[in-house]
């Protein structure tokens, strides 16, 4: 089977989840994701995971995490930063979307600035488990930008979606629209690395959410149902896949993405 094999055109890792992403120029994809990516997250004063859709703007604070100094700076919107050397309290269990798992509050002055932030209390959490921030456990997402454009389109507009929306790790450029689908199952390699990917990712309101304000500015939900709702796919509303990481590597921006064995001049 031939494929045409695409370009690595984004690395992004959240190391917070639910907050704004980092864009890298490279990254090693380990067996437990990109290291630091989702290390972090909150929880609300029931022990239950706080995200974006709760509140948007959550979005708008920038991350910045030095994981060889453990060291993490929050700079909110207003200009403001709040940082320091990373401590943990002992591990607690926090309840995220349907399972339980192990986490530990950070001690410092993060949850008061994000209490005020959000108006509710917060607490900053790191991942007990290497990887266990990840949605769907330890991984990678791919998604193709010739995708952002075609769903877009169906909704009216002129410009390809922000791939922020959708807070995948690699973007695929050069590929056609969803060709990521067809790579479930198979080895794919990503720079030096290679993956399978194993499902799809269905999309949640949050994909309705501008990265730059927080605010919806596009029905994604609703265009993914009318153009791909009928679709035998591993969950509702499939935009971009996940991948278990087969063998670790290096990934450039530039680098090649696609299935192994696959043709680069194909189309």
């Amino acid at each position: 089977m031939n494929d045409v094999v695409g370009t690595v055109v984004w690395i992004a890792v959240a190391p917070v989840k639910s907050m704004a992403l980092a864009q890298l120029d490279r990254a090693v994809l380990g067996m437990n994701g990109i290291e630091g990516d989702r290390a972090f997250a909150l929880i609300d004063a029931d022990g239950r995971r706080f995200n974006g859709k709760r509140v948007g703007q959550l979005a708008l604070i920038r991350p910045e995490f030095v994981s060889d100094a453990a060291r993490l700076t929050l700079h909110f919107p207003d200009g403001t930063s709040v940082g320091g050397a990373v401590a943990l309290d002992a591990p607690i269990d926090a309840f995220f979307s349907g399972d339980t798992r192990s986490v530990r509050p950070v001690i410092g002055p993060w949850a008061e600035a994000l209490t005020d932030f959000a108006g509710q209390p917060l607490r900053l959490v790191a991942m007990a488990d290497a990887g266990n921030g990840l949605d769907r456990g330890p991984s990678a997402t791919l998604l193709s930008t010739s995708a952002l454009a075609s769903l877009a389109a169906a909704g009216g507009e002129t410009r390809p979606l922000d791939g922020r929306r959708f807070r995948m790790t690699f973007g695929i450029d050069g590929v056609p629209p969803y060709a990521e689908d067809g790579w479930i199952g198979r080895e794919v390699r990503v720079g030096e690395a290679v993956v399978r990917p194993v499902g799809n990712v269905g999309r949640c309101a949050i994909t309705t959410q501008d990265p730059d304000t927080g605010n919806p500015s596009f029905d994604t939900l609703r265009y993914l149902q009318l153009t791909r709702g009928g679709l035998e796919t591993t969950e509702p509303l499939p935009c971009g896949v996940w991948a278990e990481v087969l063998s670790p590597g290096e990934v450039r921006l530039g680098d090649a993405i696609g299935p192994i064995g696959s043709d680069p001049g194909a189309s």
